[in-house]
């Protein structure tokens, strides 16, 4: 649940225990995923919250940020997710700030299929960080869902 935060998701993930290796477990975390309901989306979604700046960012950066976040959950009713695997973290505002400036002006529909994908993809890097801790194979074999 500390990957993603819909009941459903974490049962399918975990109902498939025990997983041979991380690729298999991330593969079953993304078929989970792409087989959320819409109620289980928005659950997920709800549960989420918009990432905070580094607070030694700049103040426009973060009077920006915090515009935009609050434009997006007003248009979209939930907090704006983003993976940002593989971006430099020196790189994190600027890939921020063009992600949410480009996705304020999707459509609700079209917006709702980018942000399950972002969640997606979130939810598999969460885990991957879980499965990287001292005691992976015990979390990965046996963790209890919830």
């Amino acid at each position: 649940m500390r990957c993603c935060r819909s009941p459903r998701w974490a049962q399918r993930v975990a109902a498939h225990r025990p997983y041979p290796d991380l690729g298999a477990l991330l593969a079953a975390a993304d078929e989970a995923a792409y087989d959320l309901a819409p109620a289980d989306l928005a659950e997920a979604l709800a549960a989420e919250s918009s990432a905070e700046l580094d607070p030694r960012a700049p103040y426009a950066a973060q009077l920006a940020l915090r515009a935009a976040h609050a434009e997006y959950e007003r248009l979209f009713g939930h907090a704006f997710v983003v993976c940002l695997a593989g971006v430099p973290p020196q790189e994190r505002i600027d890939a921020v700030l063009s992600r949410i400036q480009s996705r304020l002006r999707n459509a609700p529909e079209e917006e709702r299929v980018v942000a399950a994908d972002e969640l997606r993809r979130l939810a598999g890097e969460r885990l991957a960080g879980l499965v990287d801790l001292p005691d992976a194979p015990e979390l990965v074999r046996f963790a209890p869902v919830g």
